[in-house]
C-alpha cells in the first residue's frame, strides 16, 4: 500500500485540488480516498481499468461529493458572513508564472512528435497503462514504451530551465 500510495499520491492530490481548489480539502479527500482504497482493495476489478483509474475515479468522485457539500453549506449561511470570508486566490505574479510554466509545458509537447505526444497523453492525462495504450492504439507494447521514454527524455531535457530553483526573496526585518 505504501508503495501504491507514493506512486500515485501526487496524481489524486492533484486531481482533488483542481476539482477543490482548496488544498486543506483536497488533503482530506485524499486521506479518505486512500482509506477507501484499504478497506475496499478486495473489491478492485482488473476488468474495468488499471488500479490508478480506480484511484482517480475514486478520488474524482469524493472531490466532487465534497464540493457540492461545500457549496450547499455556504448556501446556507446568513448574506452577512460573505463579507468575512477571505480571498485565497493566487496573486498576479504566481498566475503570471503558472501561466507561462503551463505556456512552456504545452510549447515542449507541441514539439514531440505526433506518436510521441498521443502516447504520452495517454499514459499521464488519459491515465491509461503502457499495455492498455498498446491495445487500444493496436501497437506493439515495445513501441508504445519506447515511443513514452523517448517522448520523456525529450520533454525532460525542453522543460529542464522550469528545474532551477528561483532565488528566495529575502524578507524585510525593519
Amino acid at each position: 500500500m505504501a508503495d501504491f500510495y507514493d506512486q500515485t499520491s501526487a496524481l489524486a492530490f492533484g486531481l482533488a485540488l483542481r476539482i477543490l481548489g482548496d488544498h486543506s480539502a483536497a488533503e482530506d479527500v485524499l486521506l479518505e480516498v486512500y482509506l477507501q482504497v484499504w478497506k475496499q482493495a478486495g473489491a478492485y476489478d482488473a476488468s474495468r481499468g488499471s488500479p490508478s483509474a480506480w484511484l482517480l475515479t475514486l478520488t474524482r468522485c469524493r472531490a466532487i461529493d465534497q464540493r457540492r457539500s461545500l457549496r450547499r453549506d455556504r448556501a446556507t449561511e446568513p448574506l452577512e458572513v460573505a463579507g468575512e470570508i477571505g480571498c485565497d486566490a493566487a496573486g498576479p505574479e504566481s498566475l503570471t508564472m503558472a501561466a507561462e510554466r503551463h505556456r512552456l509545458v504545452r510549447k515542449a509537447l507541441a514539439s514531440l512528435n505526433a506518436e510521441q505526444r498521443e502516447v504520452i497523453h495517454l499514459a499521464y492525462f488519459g491515465g491509461l497503462s503502457h499495455s492498455e495504450i498498446a491495445h487500444q492504439l493496436g501497437q506493439p507494447l515495445g513501441t508504445v514504451k519506447t515511443r513514452i521514454r523517448t517522448g520523456m527524455m525529450q520533454l525532460r531535457t525542453l522543460l529542464a530551465p522550469l528545474n532551477v530553483p528561483r532565488p528566495v526573496a529575502k524578507e524585510d526585518r525593519s
